[in-house]
């Protein structure tokens, strides 16, 4: 008995790139059945009722802008910590409705005033 061995197949041969395909089980996802996600409300799928619709809110508007005799000072922390949390973290122009550059102006007051132990940086600073 002899056995024939395998010989390699020369390495400067190029390689057709654009014919190769991979075979529908190694990797690619299936087009449908159980591996789909369910449809959500008023999706696709048509199951359930109408979306829910969120009340209808009042569009912040920045303080600063507003009022302009109102100034940032990171000397005044009774105006900062309008923009702290419980946590003493500083809070996020989406929730505060401040514009963007009045926030940098707020969140570098607030640094400042923690630098010189005016506002508490952790939650377990107590400040009078």
């Amino acid at each position: 008995m002899s056995e024939a061995t395998p010989t390699a197949a020369p390495t400067s041969a190029p390689r057709p790139t654009s014919s190769y395909q991979r075979p529908a089980s190694s990797g690619q996802r299936p087009t449908g059945g159980q591996g789909q996600r369910p449809a959500g409300p008023g999706g696709p799928g048509g199951q359930g009722g109408p979306r829910k619709r969120r009340p209808f809110q009042r569009r912040k508007v920045c303080r600063f802008c507003a009022e302009k005799n109102l100034v940032i000072d990171y000397k005044e922390p009774r105006t900062l910590r309008f923009f702290i949390t419980e946590r003493g973290k500083i809070v996020p122009r989406r929730i505060s409705g401040n514009c963007a550059a009045h926030q940098r102006h707020i969140t570098e007051a607030i640094k400042r005033a923690r630098n010189i132990a005016l506002l508490p940086i952790a939650a377990n600073h107590a400040v009078n």
